[in-house]
């Protein structure tokens, strides 16, 4: 969630920087009023409670005197309500601003490219050239279904459109990539960790998905239960609410699951093949840091994902993201995109995200630094997208025959 205080200390500052990530102007405009009325009705409370302390005295002083404290103990009374009235204003207006506050995306850092688009998204480095190929590459959908390794009909015969059923190779190729990817994870010192794929809306509401994206949600009917999207959810509140005693090293996490996401605002993109599925599996990247160390740890996430992409031999660049690219918490995200020759372009296969001290804001992560308990910093990235990493290799690999060879770094997966 947005520092309130210091969004409204450094409004003019940070309001630039939020239209830029897609914040209405209006939006903005209400913040601000309900900043000045907050700040107004708590002005007049204190002076009430000044008020009310120094006639409780004077009442004090009059009783001992034995003065009439009939017109006191009036206003004393009349006083009173004013206090609780103003009161409840006052909370009533805290209780807007954390509503409308839960609404607003995290502000982009501020050498975050500003744009409108991905077309606006800036490339750093482009890692191996693609293969060229002595014949026309198909696209991934057209080799799974002649070598009977992807089954679309049946996906859709057992749920619907945008779910796919991998048979064969495939699915032994779709288990091998995530073993691999979980052992590379490990040798970056990141820990393993087997999670629920169900959350609560606590758990939701800590790393951003709510209450603003719960359109792309599958939710448990009668229960307080989510399929997750992403395991950057679970991972990062399994410290929620928690102050942790000890963070002079980043706690590294890495898990695989399943991820389930309704595509809600896809608009029709991607409805052949296996670029945007319902449910896709994806082994993910978090880290909790200090706030000093999170740059750092940053650097290191990108170059854990991408060497991944590396020992595959994929052709792969590296984006920056703009302003209005960014995820609702990221202040910054580097996007890895893998190169699909049957496509002819670059398609994301990875995000890394710093979101500075959002999410901690929003799930109450925090650690001890002296006597002193400071929010923390997290991070998430995808490494990777598993479905995506398959359609790459298939891609890539594929042979004039219609074959697929696999990586030279799969073979003792396999």
């Amino acid at each position: 969630m947005i520092d309130l205080k210091l969004l409204e200390k450094e409004f003019n500052n940070l309001a630039p920087r939020l239209l830029s990530k897609g914040v209405e102007k209006e939006v903005l405009e209400e913040l601000k009023a309900l900043f000045e009325e907050y700040k107004k009705e708590k002005r007049k409370l204190e002076e009430l409670q000044a008020k009310q302390n120094s006639l409780s005295k004077l009442f004090g002083e009059y009783k001992r005197e034995k003065k009439d404290i009939t017109p006191l103990k009036e206003e004393l009374e009349k006083n009173k309500k004013e206090i609780a009235l103003h009161s409840q204003k006052v909370k009533e207006l805290e209780e807007k601003l954390q509503a409308l506050a839960l609404t607003i995306p995290n502000p982009p850092d501020p050498d975050v490219p500003i744009g409108e688009g991905e077309e606006d998204n800036v490339e750093i480095k482009r890692v191996l050239e693609p293969k060229e190929f002595p014949f026309k590459p198909k696209e991934h959908w057209e080799l799974g279904e002649k070598l009977g390794w992807i089954d679309f009909e049946r996906g859709v015969k057992l749920a619907k459109s945008r779910f796919a059923v991998l048979k064969n190779e495939a699915a032994r190729l779709e288990r091998a990539l995530i073993n691999f990817m979980l052992d590379h994870n490990r040798s970056f010192g990141f820990e393993e960790v087997y999670l629920p794929f169900l959350v609560n809306s606590k758990s939701m509401l800590g790393t951003g998905q709510l209450p603003k994206f719960e359109d792309d949600l599958f939710k448990v009917c009668d229960e307080d239960l989510y399929l997750i999207p992403t395991a950057e959810v679970p991972l990062v509140n399994l410290y929620r609410e928690e102050i942790i005693p000890n963070l002079d090293q980043p706690i590294k996490l890495t898990a695989y699951t399943p991820c389930f996401r309704k595509e809600a605002g896809s608009g029709g993109r991607d409805v052949r093949g296996m670029i945007r599925q319902h449910q896709f599996d994806k082994v993910e990247l978090v880290a909790i840091t200090k706030p000093q160390d999170s740059d750092k740890v940053f650097e290191e996430m990108v170059e854990c994902a991408s060497s991944l992409l590396e020992k595959l031999e994929l052709p792969y660049r590296q984006v920056m993201l703009c302003t209005k690219d960014l995820g609702f918490s990221a202040a910054k995200t580097i996007d890895l995109e893998v190169w699909l020759p049957g496509q002819g372009k670059y398609r994301e296969i990875s995000s890394i995200s710093n979101t500075r001290d959002f999410q901690a804001r929003r799930a109450k992560i925090r650690f001890k630094e002296g006597k002193k308990n400071l929010l923390v910093h997290t991070l998430n990235g995808s490494s990777l997208a598993v479905g995506r990493t398959l359609i790459a290799i298939m891609e890539n690999y594929q042979l004039e025959n219609g074959k697929i060879e696999i990586p030279k770094a799969l073979k003792d997966y396999l």
